[in-house]
């Protein structure tokens, strides 16, 4: 069995990579970080490991993984590279936010459309896309993050259904972590309000549920607890709140 995992370098992506490795899956790792990408190969001796270095904010990059990858038999697709910006919508970067939406909506995007071809015409396989609990609101001060979050949220449940209505083998999930601490707060330029969830549990917690077929997948009680109560409130309310909670983010 074979496993594609993108953003493998750190964080859940790593993790997920030495969980797999521990149950004998041979493994494809991308990124944009050789060296940490060598480094993981290095300690993952027990199965085979493949480096690929590739920066899916650039969409072609995503046609060229698939296709340099044409000939492999891939059991399990890993949608994790991605990244956020933080600031009003007004003041981030349209260069940023470009590069966001290519890494967040586009790669994932083609990735599974890709793949899930491949999969539905031997009827098996596995797709795990790593989405968030921004995936289930608007987040101001973090809005093309959230919106992004969003579209794969919603593209993973929509899929999921017309997979389930084909009575297809293959399975698609979406992982919905709430902070889990990896190095996104680096990157995004903010510090969580709360502590974040290990990486690693989060990770087995994924591939585990995913084997299982759950379509949306919360790790964490708080946070199941969280998406349980949004439920009581308006779309307006949520957006305030939203706003506060990210307003305690801000370096």
């Amino acid at each position: 069995m074979k496993a594609l995992i993108t953003g493998a370098s750190s964080g859940i992506g790593r993790e997920m990579a030495r969980y797999l490795a521990e149950m004998g899956w041979d493994l494809i790792i991308a990124s944009r970080s050789t060296d940490k990408l060598n480094a993981l190969k290095d300690e993952l001796s027990s199965v085979s490991v493949r480096v690929i270095t590739i920066d899916l904010s650039r969409e072609q990059d995503a046609y060229d993984l698939y296709e340099h990858l044409r000939d492999e038999k891939i059991d399990f697709l890993i949608n994790n590279a991605g990244f956020g910006a933080f600031g009003e919508f007004s003041e981030v970067p349209l260069e940023t936010e470009m590069k966001l939406i290519h890494t967040n909506v586009c790669s994932l995007h083609i990735l599974t459309k890709l793949y899930l071809g491949d999969m539905l015409s031997r009827d098996s396989g596995m797709i795990l896309n790593v989405g968030s609990m921004a995936g289930f609101t608007a987040g101001p001060k973090l809005s093309s993050y959230y919106a992004s979050k969003n579209y794969v949220v919603r593209l993973t449940e929509a899929i999921h259904e017309e997979l389930r209505r084909k009575k297809s083998s293959v399975k698609i999930s979406v992982l919905c972590p709430g902070p889990v601490d990896t190095n996104f707060n680096n990157v995004a330029d903010v510090d969580f309000s709360m502590k974040g969830l290990d990486p690693r549990d989060v990770a087995r917690y994924a591939i585990d549920m995913t084997f299982k077929g759950k379509m949306i997948i919360i790790p964490g009680k708080l946070m199941k607890v969280a998406k349980f109560f949004e439920h009581f409130l308006s779309e307006k309310a949520l957006t305030r709140a939203s706003y506060d909670v990210q307003s305690k983010k801000e370096r």
